[in-house]
């Protein structure tokens, strides 16, 4: 009897601790919802002078560096060039993004390069299309070399508040592979899925996009052609609306370089001649990774009607994808291998030097507060690091920021996230 008793209590006290803490997430999220909504609407559109930037802010190096033999520059070719530090990249979404991030923020660090960063959070007020007014403490006639944070893109902005000479750079990954990973970051954001049944939401999407599927829903744009969106683009488009070549167009003649997840390293070695960095700047390690467990394989007719779901950014990726390949082949094929082994091989013996175990690790098993990775809501799916033990005091400052989630890089660049810290105290109770 007491023992039931006891049994019977211990139920009642997690029904009203259940019960409890669904009153304080409620009544936080209502709360805070409504004050991320309030700070981050756009206020009334503020139009500042313009003022061109002929030219670029940066001091320039006083060495140059000696430039490969290439197939594609008998001009160019084993002559010495000057690193480009104004730079323009697009930061997609899913697409591994935050590890380019880090490559950019090193190397901003390296040549002390002016920053366009968002203010009060890590994002320039995405889904709303950029203006220069939401780059931090912006005055017209600022100079900027490079700018890289979340954005909807939108071009004459944004070439306002750069260098005429400025380097555009984006990244794409295969549509189908982009969708199933937005659907596990995203998806308890968009209120639509909430009427999802079943525990596999994914494969239930799929099998009927448009009866779930609300275009004039909250967050929906996260859901279908995400990367047009990100381009500024109608993301609702019909496959056969001219609007979709027309804006494929403009793309292919706004981004001097369009690179691919699929093949990372490849990217960075044409990065690397376009713009005359040294393999030192590509170093990188895979931030942002999730746990094998969480990612949704896909089957051939699932990613079949991802594709056709996403019909417009497949139609993106095809094209980008050729432009890509040729530039490979323009390259040199032997040349592009060898180049990237060496880069894999770079990037293996600095894995040696800065991270303990040689691999990333699931949240609870990172040793520090600062390299826990930003997390989805509802679970800790993303991967981390932790830094080496007893490492030489050569490689600490290097292997720290290679190791450095966004977020504490941006904070350390001096970037008020207040804003996107408060979110991350309410996903950390959601996680609770």
């Amino acid at each position: 009897m007491h023992e039931d008793c006891l049994t019977m209590a211990g139920k009642q006290g997690r029904q009203w601790r259940s019960m409890c803490k669904g009153l304080i997430l409620g009544t936080l999220l209502t709360s805070c919802m409504i004050l991320l909504y309030c700070l981050s609407t756009q206020q009334i559109p503020f139009n500042p002078p313009e003022i061109p930037v002929p030219y670029s802010c940066a001091h320039r190096p006083s060495h140059l560096h000696p430039r490969a033999s290439s197939n594609t520059s008998q001009e160019t070719s084993g002559q010495p060039c000057a690193p480009k530090v104004d730079i323009m990249f697009m930061k997609t979404h899913k697409t591994a993004s935050s590890t380019f991030l880090n490559i950019l923020f090193r190397f901003g660090e390296k040549h002390h390069l002016q920053f366009a960063f968002p203010d009060s959070r890590n994002d320039f007020f995405y889904p709303s299309l950029f203006q220069r007014s939401q780059v931090k403490d912006y005055k017209p006639g600022m100079c900027f070399n490079i700018i890289c944070n979340h954005m909807r893109f939108n071009a004459p902005e944004v070439s306002k508040l750069l260098p005429l000479d400025t380097s555009y750079i984006t990244i794409l990954r295969d549509p189908a592979d982009l969708f199933e990973s937005s659907f596990h970051y995203f998806g308890r954001l968009v209120p639509f899925t909430w009427k999802i049944p079943g525990d596999d939401k994914l494969t239930e999407f799929l099998l009927d996009p448009h009866g779930y599927f609300d275009p004039e829903g909250f967050n929906s744009f996260y859901l279908k052609n995400l990367l047009f969106f990100d381009f500024g683009q109608d993301n609702t488009l019909e496959l056969e609306d001219p609007r979709v070549d027309e804006g494929i167009r403009f793309l292919s003649q706004r981004f001097h370089l369009v690179m691919l997840v699929e093949h990372f390293e490849e990217s960075l070695i044409l990065l690397k001649d376009a713009l005359c960095w040294e393999m030192d700047d590509l170093l990188f390690f895979k931030l942002n990774a999730r746990k094998g467990s969480t990612v949704s394989k896909l089957t051939p007719e699932l990613r079949a009607r991802a594709l056709e779901w996403n019909a417009i950014d497949w139609k993106l990726y095809q094209h980008f994808n050729q432009t890509f390949w040729k530039k490979v082949d323009a390259y040199g094929q032997q040349r592009m291998a060898e180049d990237v082994a060496e880069l894999k091989r770079r990037n293996k013996e600095m894995a040696s030097i800065c991270i303990e175990g040689g691999h990333a690790v699931e949240a609870g098993s990172i040793q520090e507060t600062d390299m826990q990775p930003w997390q989805p809501i509802g679970e800790k799916s993303i991967m981390g690091y932790n830094l080496k033990k007893n490492m030489d005091k050569a490689h600490q400052k290097l292997c720290r920021k290679m190791l450095m989630p966004e977020i504490q890089y941006l904070t350390e660049l001096g970037v008020n996230l207040w804003i996107t810290k408060l979110w991350g105290y309410i996903r950390d109770i959601i996680n609770w």
